[in-house]
């Protein structure tokens, strides 16, 4: 029988002991068709006995995949995308699938790059933690293998899975809160007109007419425009903000330090989102929960019952976010 080589075996070895050409050996390796399946296993077999690449991999071949899942995110420094990942990671585990992230660094084109980038390693889906990817760059990845967005992409293509939480509900919730502890100047404050920042705004605006209040928004193009935006909210009168997320939320707060505006004796922030760094904050931060682990799982899921189970309908899940109450939030001043 072969003895594996001293030095890292290469896939001219791998041929060599499956007794193939290196060709086959890369087609197989790539997970393509027109490889019997007794050459698969062979192959298979051989990477497993030299340690070509790792044993999972190798375990795969067999059912011709390579046990990947890309993971494509906006922004690394998220607390939000970090969560979800963490979901998707754990999920894709439990199935013995490993984990490849692409950071798109906040840049549409960058996204669609990296994107491209995980079809061809020859995932066997990919997990778009973005509602950035353009949709033609979305509908050409997910004829090669299954994608999911996680998130509200504008205009999801068709063949491609979305999930995401109920970003009206959630806001509807919020403003509940606020009311319920007396506050009637309640703002809405975002830093976005993304899909599922357009959908908190609407919950919001929704629930504040349904309590015959009058609706207010605020919308700064950077988390930096907030400081000039705060010193005017509070000496008009507003007692409450809603931010369109945690991120937000917490450059409010610190707005507020600044302006020796104390939270919430004076003013109630709530964010939205739940993400680590809203129980790290002074006061801890009252948030909507999207549950953003449970993001994540739910796309794997997804991305298994296409690659797996071979669904070929789309399909949007919608999860049901809940309210996190915490310090930030308080009675309105008389």
């Amino acid at each position: 029988m072969p003895h594996a080589p001293s030095r890292r075996p290469t896939i001219l070895d791998v041929a060599r002991v499956a007794g193939v050409s290196k060709s086959l050996v890369s087609l197989a390796l790539r997970g393509g068709p027109g490889v019997s399946e007794s050459a698969r296993a062979r192959i298979a077999a051989a990477a497993d006995q030299l340690g070509y690449r790792s044993n999972a991999l190798a375990r795969g071949l067999v059912q011709g995949r390579t046990m990947l899942l890309g993971v494509l995110l906006t922004d690394l420094a998220n607390p939000y995308h970090t969560d979800v990942v963490a979901g998707v990671e754990e999920a894709a585990a439990e199935a013995g699938f490993g984990v490849l992230l692409a950071h798109g660094r906040r840049d549409a084109e960058r996204l669609a790059t990296q994107l491209g980038t995980l079809v061809e390693l020859n995932v066997d889906g990919v997990v778009a933690i973005s509602s950035w990817v353009d949709g033609a760059a979305l509908r050409a990845a997910a004829r090669r293998t299954p994608v999911v967005v996680v998130g509200r992409p504008e205009h999801p293509p068709e063949g491609v899975d979305t999930v995401a939480n109920d970003d009206a509900a959630g806001a509807d919730q919020a403003v509940a809160h606020l009311l319920d502890l007396g506050h009637r100047e309640i703002v809405f404050v975002t830093t976005s007109r993304r899909p599922a920042a357009e959908g908190r705004r609407r919950g919001y605006e929704t629930a504040v007419r349904r309590a015959g209040l009058t609706p207010r928004v605020v919308v700064a193009e950077h988390a930096d425009d907030l400081r000039a935006h705060a010193a005017p909210l509070v000496t008009s009168g507003a007692t409450a903000l809603l931010a369109n997320n945690d991120l937000t939320a917490v450059a409010l707060l610190d707005a507020a330090h600044d302006l020796g505006v104390p939270v919430p004796e004076r003013l109630s922030v709530v964010g939205y989102d739940n993400s680590t760094v809203a129980a790290l904050v002074r006061p801890r931060l009252t948030s909507v929960d999207q549950p953003r682990p449970e993001l994540g799982r739910t796309a794997v899921r997804l991305l298994l019952e296409r690659a797996v189970e071979g669904r070929t309908a789309d399909r949007h899940a919608v999860l049901r976010p809940s309210l996190v109450r915490r310090g930030s939030s308080g009675p309105a001043r008389p």
